[in-house]
């Protein structure tokens, strides 16, 4: 006897990369960044008084919110905080779909979204990218077919690192009728040649909210810290209706928001992700893979034709090095690693090349 939902019962829940209890594995499988976060942490945790801990939070985090809005040059209105970007993720469903209405997202994509989505009761509706991975011209054609009413889109794409311009987002936006979530996960690790800058849009758009989270630039994934940036329209019905109360701790805004001010020392180390990416794909090119140039902190490589991708994942597990391996069709020939310190990074080329004929 079960006391699940139809929908529940019938879905498959999201499935985490491997998290190893041996402090020796080599991990790179889950796209955190392999240094560790500003030292001025362990003095905000050192100094945190632990008396405050009897009184609630400040709900809206409104110190980190300034913070935030100083570094974007946005409104504090704009922005609304969450437990990790995931939080914001289920907002979105919450708040702008009715359960039965569709959901977009891109094929392949983040896997949370149409995880999300099920629980929702929500149809998915997937548009398959082209070859170069970005979405086809009639992308905002099916989506409003369909009657979407938000779109997931992740940039820099996952799993391919593949990058969209701001200006191939505002078309995007422009002919949506419904809401863009932009998944901005990993724009920390953008090449800033390529001056990239999403924050105009929510100037322009009133229908685009953009995803931030400390998890990877600023090597807080265990912390669990996000937020989103919008129009005051999308970010105030998720902000005053749909959030749960009080949804961040004194201890984490503390944390976050002492990390978004130390912009130098996460910049140093976005730099350093930057150029072990362009050794490492080097280095993997030159042992016959295919890499997919990426503008995030993992690469997505096709195996050589001599090993199949799932045999070299569990071949690289068994001697201690964890990278990712989706068995989808169109990726099961691939392997989504992360880019992790010199160290780290040499000893996997040299297992992969020992497994190599």
């Amino acid at each position: 006897m079960t006391f699940e939902t139809d929908n529940i019962a019938a879905m498959d829940g999201y499935v985490s990369g491997e998290q190893p209890n041996d402090p020796n594995t080599t991990k790179l499988n889950t796209n955190e960044n392999p240094y560790p976060p500003t030292p001025e942490i362990g003095k905000v945790i050192a100094g945190f008084d632990v008396d405050r801990l009897r009184r609630y939070p400040p709900p809206d985090a409104d110190g980190f919110r300034d913070t935030a809005a100083a570094l974007h040059q946005i409104d504090r209105n704009n922005i609304i905080v969450t437990r990790g970007g995931d939080e914001l993720l289920r907002l979105m469903i919450t708040t702008f779909v009715d359960p039965g209405q569709p959901i977009g997202v891109t094929e392949p994509t983040y896997s949370l979204y149409p995880v999300l989505a099920r629980i929702q009761n929500c149809p998915i509706t997937s548009v398959p990218l082209q070859q170069d991975w970005k979405p086809p011209e009639n992308f905002t054609r099916r989506l409003n077919d369909a009657g979407v009413k938000v779109t997931f889109l992740v940039n820099p794409h996952a799993p391919t690192g593949v990058l969209l311009d701001p200006s191939q987002i505002a078309d995007i936006a422009s002919e949506l009728n419904g809401v863009l979530l932009l998944d901005e996960a990993y724009v920390d690790f953008i090449d800033p040649a390529k001056r990239y800058d999403s924050m105009p849009l929510i100037r322009d758009f009133d229908n685009i909210v953009i995803l931030r989270t400390l998890s990877k630039g600023y090597s807080l994934a265990g912390l669990r810290f996000g937020y989103g940036v919008g129009a005051e329209q999308l970010i105030l019905p998720m902000l005053r209706k749909t959030r749960d109360s009080y949804n961040i701790d004194w201890l984490s805004q503390d944390v976050a928001t002492a990390a978004l001010q130390e912009q130098s020392y996460a910049k140093d180390t976005w730099s350093k992700v930057r150029r072990e990416r362009v050794k490492l794909a080097g280095d993997l090119t030159r042992l016959g893979f295919s890499v997919i140039p990426s503008e995030t902190n993992f690469l997505l490589a096709t195996v050589p034709l001599t090993l199949t991708a799932q045999a070299l994942y569990l071949k690289l597990k068994k001697q201690g090095i964890l990278v990712r391996y989706f068995e989808h069709q169109g990726l099961d020939d691939k392997l989504r690693i992360t880019v992790g310190t010199q160290p780290q990074n040499s000893l996997l080329v040299a297992a992969i090349a020992d497994q190599l004929p």
